[in-house]
């Protein structure tokens, strides 16, 4: 089975500009004579995905904590518990 591929890719600033114009998909590809199932759609799909570059996901171990980050972290909860047992004495619960 033959692969038909045309250079798309060369074409995306002019297939831009006719969607801009306010031209459908379908109309762009009977247009520049593109085959295929949604080639616009696809191109365009691709073009996204390339835009994005997501970064992979972090596998392993999480890197350590340093000895300041725990020192903030247990002041930050002592604060909490303190506010928490004055809201509670507010209310008149003990």
């Amino acid at each position: 089975m033959r692969r038909r591929y045309q250079k798309v890719q060369e074409l995306l600033p002019e297939i831009k500009r006719m969607l801009e114009s306010g031209m459908s998909q379908r109309e762009v590809a009977e247009r520049l004579g593109l085959e295929g199932d949604r080639p616009i759609h696809d191109l365009l799909k691709r073009e996204r995905k390339k835009a994005k570059q997501v970064l992979p996901k972090q596998r392993g171990r999480k890197p350590a904590r340093t000895l300041q980050e725990y020192k903030y972290e247990n002041q930050r909860l002592k604060m909490e518990n303190e506010l928490l047992r004055d809201f509670i004495t507010l209310m008149g619960r003990k």
